[in-house]
């Protein structure tokens, strides 16, 4: 007979929360292999059970999510569906962002690095924002660039990350402040930007929306695609490799082994996305009865498998809280697993190469230099300010 699960009366989204989620979120995984939180969602977050119900896509489906709001102004699309949709519909951002198409633009992202590094190594000694000034300056810059967007309004892009993640959460007081900004600037910014008519034709936007010529998706669903690539390959991607500079700064002697071996620029990403992971969670809902440990989840329950803590759990990982890059992390959960395992990796980790290798090429050490800001979003999770200085070779 199973056990009733443990209703947990904290609540792991309100700003204080957020701003020690680590601790939250690792207080909530040890708390129970599964509780009840007070509007009904099930959370998830030891390594076994978030693995196995990600695996799961029949038993954990996509098609319906905590909190989920399918007139939200975010991108419609891929997240939300299931097998067999969701495999043709990956495949056409899987061709169009393959190690084979991606290298054509290699360049792109080495050039903008090398650009933005020399212009870092200007304000050597300086205090310089990790994220705004660094990770987030380059992504913001060569993803447009890559996907062929018009330079008009870029500016916007920040606040596209904003209303995607605002979306994402419970209702409360970090969604309530998210949805009293004006979004129409940034809405009408990607509904004219991301018209095949505004594309640059050599760049990777034309290839989504060429899948829509061959009938994989229609016209519409090409330009959601799109809007997907430009949001999901955003923020997580700055977000993981500003939490690389923390990490370098607050584990010198790891940095060090890794300035004698840049080829592990791409394992010290991966890394940094483990050791703190810039999404909490996944949301699923539950399609039968499921059983985790002697508890059961009853089908049609709304879930979320929660990331951040299950790539922490003792459990499973030798010394999470420590970074070490030369660490096994093939079954980190980070990219997610499984059919919605993470479609824009590679995108991610030749952004990462170029950026970091050029950091980890030109830059001899790292120092923290003011406070971590924490991302006030109640699903995204890292810092959107974090103040380091830059000694170069």
């Amino acid at each position: 007979m199973s056990k009733p699960i443990p209703e947990y009366e904290l609540d792991i989204f309100t700003p204080e929360a957020v701003i020690d989620a680590r601790a939250v979120d690792d207080a909530l995984r040890e708390f129970a292999p599964v509780v009840r939180l007070a509007d009904g969602t099930h959370m998830l977050g030891r390594h076994e059970h978030v693995a196995a119900g990600l695996l799961d896509w029949k038993a954990f489906s996509s098609a319906s999510r905590p909190w989920h709001d399918p007139n939200s102004p975010r991108p419609e699309i891929l997240l939300t569906d299931d097998p067999p949709r969701h495999t043709q519909v990956r495949k056409v951002i899987a061709d169009a962002l393959s190690p084979r198409a991606l290298e054509r633009v290699k360049g792109i992202f080495e050039a903008r690095a090398k650009d933005l590094l020399a212009r870092l190594r200007e304000r050597e000694g300086e205090p310089v924002d990790a994220v705004g000034e660094v990770t987030q300056a380059y992504v913001f810059q060569v993803l447009p660039d890559i996907l062929g967007l018009p330079e008009e309004g870029r500016e916007h892009m920040h606040g596209f990350s904003e209303m995607v993640w605002a979306t994402m959460g419970p209702p409360g007081a970090l969604f309530d402040q998210a949805m009293q900004h004006d979004y129409s600037a940034v809405i009408q910014w990607l509904e004219t930007q991301c018209e095949r008519s505004a594309l640059d034709p050599e760049g990777i936007g034309e290839t989504i929306y060429a899948a829509s010529d061959a009938g994989q998706v229609t016209l519409a669903e090409a330009k959601l695609l799109l809007q997907t690539v430009l949001s999901a390959g955003a923020d997580t991607t700055f977000i993981t490799m500003a939490n690389a500079l923390r990490a370098w700064a607050l584990f010198p002697d790891e940095y060090v082994k890794l300035r004698s071996d840049p080829r592990k620029v791409r394992a010290a990403f991966d890394e940094s996305l483990r050791w703190d992971s810039p999404s909490r969670m996944a949301g699923r809902i539950t399609t039968r009865d499921v059983e985790v440990d002697d508890y059961v989840i009853p089908a049609g329950t709304r879930c979320g498998l929660m990331f951040a803590a299950a790539n922490r759990d003792p459990r499973f990982w030798d010394d999470p809280l420590a970074y070490r890059f030369d660490r096994d992390n093939k079954h980190s959960l980070g990219w997610g697993y499984g059919v919605h395992g993470c479609v824009g990796r590679t995108l991610a980790q030749m952004e990462a190469a170029a950026l970091l290798g050029e950091i980890v090429a030109q830059v001899e050490s790292i120092e923290i230099a003011g406070d971590y800001e924490p991302w006030m979003t109640t699903v995204g999770h890292g810092p959107i300010r974090q103040p380091v200085k830059l000694k170069f070779t």
